[in-house]
C-alpha cells in the first residue's frame, strides 16, 4: 500500500480517484514532467478498479441503449437474480435515468458508434504504448473471446450488431460444432453456435496491473495522498481540494476521476451529469478450477468467465440500488450456479464474492473534458463497463487537455456539458 506523502501546494495536477482512470491520468502527466499528486479514500486500484472482468474490450463499440437490449429489459427483470434488476425503493430516483436510456435506445446509434470507435482506437494503441513503457506487457493476454448462445434465434439476434463492429473493421468469425469445441473444450452441448474475436485481450489480473502502472507513474514522479475529499473549488489559476482530516491540497489543474462519486463532485462547478451506478457482481474461482482458454461470454444471461493468473472470473450482470444498498451476493452465487451448468467441469468451490460500482451515463459514452465554471478543472469519468478498456485513452486525453495539445480525437461526444 502506498504511503501516504504531505501535500504539495504547488503541484501541477491533483488528480482524484486512484483507480484504473486516474491512474493512467497520472501516468501519461507525470511522463510529460508535471507534478501530480493523486488523492484516493482507501488505496491506487483498491475499489472498482480491482475486480473487473479484466477485459480490454476494444470491440465494444456499441451503445448499451441499443433496441435489442431494449427488447430484452422486460424479460431480464422478471427474474430477481437475472441479467438486470432494479431495487424497488430506489426506481423513484432511477427514473429519470433510465427515461434518458430509453430515449438513447431510440435515437439513430450511428454518431455514437463512430464515437465509441475512435475511442477505442486510441486506447488499443495507447495501451499497447503505455505495456512497453511501463514494462508490463508480459501481463497482457491476447487470446481472443467468444461469445457463445443457446439457440439459432440467439444468434440470429446478434448478428446486426456484428455487422456493425465489422463495418468499424473489427475481425470476427461465427463457429459452431467442431471449431466451437476446439475454442473451448468443456463446453455445455447446450450451445449450438459461438462467435470468436481474435482481437479481443485481456489482463492478468486488473488489479495487479494497476498497481504496476501506478509503480510506473510513481517512477516518474507521481505521488499519492489517501484522504477523503470533503470539498472542491477553483480559486483564480488554482484548485484546491478539502479533506475530512482538514489538509488541503492545492495544484494548477484539477482531474476528476472518482468513478461513481464524480458527479457529485462536478456538481460543484456547475455540471449536472446524470451518472447512475450500475452494481456489478463476481466470484473468483482459485487457480485450476478449469481449464479456460479465453474470455467466455454468455450474453442471454448477462455475464463472462475470465481466466486470470490469480484464478477463474465469474461475473457481470447489473443491478441498480445506488450506492448506500448493502451487496446482494444472491447475484454472485446465481451466476456461480449457470457457470457450473454451462462449464460441468468447474470446480465452485473457495471462490471469494465481489461487487463494484460501475460509473454509467445514458449513452454509454464517458465524459472527458472540461468544467463549465473552471477551466483549469478538468473530468474523466462515466466509462462504465469499459473503464479499464478505455483508461489508457482518457490518461493520453487528460494530457492532451491539460498541456494545451490538441486532443487526439474530437471530444465533442464526450463533451460534460452535452447533457
Amino acid at each position: 500500500m502506498p504511503t501516504a506523502q504531505p501535500a504539495d501546494p504547488d503541484a501541477d495536477i491533483v488528480v482524484i480517484g486512484a483507480g484504473i482512470v486516474g491512474i493512467c491520468a497520472a501516468a501519461f502527466l507525470a511522463e510529460a514532467g508535471k507534478r501530480v499528486l493523486v488523492v484516493d479514500r482507501t488505496g491506487i486500484c483498491e475499489e472498482t478498479s480491482s475486480g473487473n472482468a479484466a477485459a480490454l474490450a476494444f470491440a465494444e463499440i456499441l451503445p448499451l441503449a441499443h433496441k435489442g437490449m431494449m427488447k430484452k429489459l422486460p424479460r431480464w427483470l422478471s427474474d430477481p437474480l437475472g441479467p438486470l434488476s432494479i431495487s424497488p425503493a430506489y426506481l423513484p430516483r432511477l427514473t429519470p435515468w433510465l427515461w434518458r436510456f430509453w430515449r438513447a435506445g431510440q435515437s439513430d446509434p450511428t454518431p455514437a458508434i463512430a464515437a465509441q470507435a475512435s475511442l477505442m482506437r486510441l486506447a488499443e494503441a495507447e495501451w499497447m504504448g503505455l505495456f512497453d513503457r511501463s514494462g508490463t506487457r508480459a501481463m497482457l493476454r491476447e487470446d481472443g473471446s467468444l461469445d457463445l448462445y443457446e439457440s439459432e434465434r440467439e444468434f440470429q439476434e446478434s448478428l446486426p450488431g456484428w455487422a456493425a463492429r465489422e463495418v468499424h473493421g473489427i475481425a470476427l468469425r461465427h463457429v459452431e460444432g467442431k471449431a466451437l469445441a476446439e475454442l473451448q473444450p468443456g463446453l455445455s452441448p447446450r450451445f449450438v453456435k459461438g462467435t470468436f474475436v481474435p482481437g479481443w485481450k485481456t489482463v492478468d489480473d486488473p488489479k495487479l496491473l494497476g498497481k504496476a502502472i501506478w509503480a510506473y507513474a510513481e517512477s516518474k514522479g507521481a505521488r499519492f495522498v489517501r484522504g477523503v475529499v470533503a470539498t472542491v473549488g477553483a480559486e483564480g489559476d488554482a484548485a484546491r481540494i478539502k479533506l475530512t482530516d482538514g489538509r488541503v491540497l492545492a495544484g494548477r489543474h484539477l482531474i476528476i476521476a472518482a468513478g461513481a462519486w464524480s458527479h457529485m463532485l462536478a456538481s460543484r462547478f456547475g455540471d449536472t451529469i446524470p451518472l447512475e451506478t450500475e452494481r456489478g457482481y463476481n466470484t473468483t474461482l482459485p487457480v485450476g478450477a478449469f481449464d479456460l482458454k479465453r474470455q467466455l461470454f454468455f450474453a442471454g444471461h448477462g455475464f463472462v468467465i475470465t481466466p486470470l493468473s490469480t484464478g477463474v472470473r465469474v461475473g457481470g450482470a447489473v443491478e441498480f440500488a445506488g450506492l448506500q444498498r448493502a451487496p446482494n451476493y444472491a447475484r454472485s452465487k446465481a451466476m456461480l450456479t449457470k457457470a457450473a451448468t454451462f462449464l460441468p467441469g468447474l470446480k465452485t468451490e473457495g471462490g471469494r464474492e465481489w461487487m463494484g460500482y460501475r460509473p454509467s451515463l445514458p449513452d454509454s459514452l464517458p465524459v472527458m473534458g472540461k468544467s463549465r465554471s473552471a477551466p483549469n478543472v478538468f473530468y474523466a469519468f462515466g466509462h462504465g463497463h469499459l473503464g479499464l478498456t478505455q483508461a489508457a485513452a482518457t490518461g493520453r486525453l487528460m494530457r492532451d487537455l491539460v498541456t494545451g495539445d490538441a486532443p487526439a480525437i474530437d471530444l465533442a461526444p464526450f463533451s460534460p456539458q452535452r447533457f
